[in-house]
């Protein structure tokens, strides 16, 4: 057999701890959910109406996949960073046209996620129309807590929140978002084929903020487990 030849040595594939055993889940997309809690969708000036609109999703490289616990560099380009705390969902098996009756048979389990946001950059692009890539997919920008193990469960309560240095910002409950779990893989399989290893970000609530670097993210999912991130200068 010929073995494939790089011209450099390959970056390790992107992987997240798992929460009981030292096998690690290799990951395929991230998929981000926009405005996904009714109060958010209003402090971003932006009301959701559940009959009329459907969820919008955006993506991130894996490579922008940070550990909990990590220390990272304040991100060049942006003077408004903010935090969005998430429950993350992980796929075990993927589908296309998925029923939301059948949507728990892909669910491996749940993590904390931070999505972290150069705001200024994003609300710059909004308001002339452009794509959001360069607010939403920067280094270091998808922080993850381990994944808890929960095959086949659909998660529709939990008090999630977020602190900043010891001091509240975001407070809030999985029973809040607009779109459920089963909602989210159905509706996202309309448009993807899903795979296993697939990460969906479901949303934010309400109280995202700037932070600056010298800061410490804290946060937490009844029944998934906390995660956390330290802001540091900037990289020279």
């Amino acid at each position: 057999m010929t073995s494939t030849r790089y011209l450099w040595t390959p970056p390790e594939p992107a992987s997240v701890a798992v929460q009981g055993t030292d096998a690690r889940l290799p990951v395929q997309r991230l998929f981000f959910v926009g405005r996904n809690y009714h109060a958010h969708a209003v402090e971003m000036g932006r009301p959701v109406d559940a009959k009329r609109d459907r969820p919008f999703y955006f993506t991130k490289s894996p490579t922008a996949l940070v550990a909990s616990g990590a220390s990272v560099p304040f991100p060049q380009s942006t003077a408004n960073y903010q935090h969005e705390m998430e429950l993350v969902l992980a796929l075990r098996s993927g589908g296309c046209d998925i029923a939301p009756e059948n949507a728990h048979e892909l669910v491996y389990g749940y993590a904390c996620g931070l999505d972290m946001t150069r705001r200024d950059l994003q609300m710059a692009a909004r308001d002339q129309g452009k794509p959001w890539d360069t607010a939403k997919d920067c280094e270091d920008s998808a922080v993850i807590s381990p994944i808890v193990p929960m095959p086949g469960t659909v998660l529709e309560r939990g008090r999630i929140e977020l602190r900043v240095d010891g001091a509240a910002r975001q407070d809030s409950d999985l029973s809040d978002m607009i779109w459920g779990v089963r909602e989210l893989i159905a509706d996202l399989s309309r448009l993807y084929h899903l795979r296993a290893g697939d990460l969906i970000y479901t949303g934010t609530p309400e109280g995202v903020g700037a932070v600056r670097a010298g800061q410490r993210i804290d946060g937490s999912i009844d029944g998934v487990g906390s995660i956390s991130l330290q802001l540091e200068e900037a990289s020279a």
